[in-house]
């Protein structure tokens, strides 16, 4: 049984907040609160599983907003679902066969990939282009591995799955960003639920980071912010940098 002070049950309630408002504008909260979690002494299972429950939650509202305004086409995208699904399944097995000693190596590498990925990641426009794949291609070639992703890890799905719509369908960038917030509920949902099974998550925890995530996303998607994604994407790649090189040397 993992014990949490008051203290530091606030603070990761606050993070989480804060994780909403920044995804609802970069994409990237999964990269502050997987991290946080982390850096708190939760065991890498444990992180991992929580953090899904409380993402996925998040996504709920992100998703539930955009199919009310008229955004998300999930038919559009069936297949790509069915693999990204199938994917996350595969992905969640196989962490949790690695255990948390492993995972303990293996997270600052793919910290410090994402956080490089973050750093060079190119710029896309808000408007439709021609696809490169048509949908059975894209949900081989794309949807089936970032489920695994998804499922394995997870952090920077958000930012990277638009840049795939965008690149390989020809979405603009609205499309794209509101067919990721489907994938990504499913991704995560699916995930957090094989986790919560086998009893990885924190309850407590993920029940009041979920709430402030939702918050949090909720006053940052009314809000107009110049140079937002300007200013979000540098401190996630040094938060995300800082926590790798903390798991890798001072450990």
């Amino acid at each position: 049984m993992i014990e949490l002070s008051p203290f530091l049950l606030t603070t990761l309630t606050l993070v989480a907040f804060v994780a909403g408002f920044i995804s609802s504008i970069a994409g990237a909260g999964g990269l502050l609160t997987l991290p946080v979690l982390l850096w708190a002494g939760l065991p890498p299972i444990n992180a991992l599983a929580t953090n899904k429950l409380q993402s996925s939650l998040g996504s709920l509202s992100s998703s539930w907003n955009f199919y009310r305004r008229g955004h998300v086409s999930p038919y559009e995208i069936r297949g790509s679902l069915c693999f990204a699904l199938c994917g996350a399944i595969l992905g969640t097995f196989t962490v949790q066969q690695i255990g948390n000693d492993t995972l303990m190596r293996l997270i600052p590498v793919l910290l410090v990939v994402i956080a490089l990925y973050f750093l060079f990641s190119p710029r896309v426009a808000d408007c439709n282009t021609s696809p490169r794949l048509n949908s059975k291609q894209f949900a081989i070639v794309a949807a089936l591995p970032m489920g695994f992703y998804g499922g394995f890890f997870g952090p920077g799905m958000g930012s990277i799955l638009p840049f795939l719509f965008v690149w390989l369908c020809g979405y603009n960038l609205r499309k794209a960003t509101a067919q990721t917030k489907v994938m990504i509920l499913l991704v995560n949902g699916s995930s957090a639920l094989i986790f919560a099974l086998r009893g990885d998550v924190l309850w407590e925890l993920a029940f009041c980071m979920s709430v402030a995530q939702i918050i949090g996303a909720r006053i940052g998607s009314n809000m107009v912010i110049s140079r937002g994604t300007a200013v979000v994407q540098p401190l996630i790649v040094m938060v995300t940098l800082a926590l790798a090189i903390k798991l890798l040397f001072f450990s």
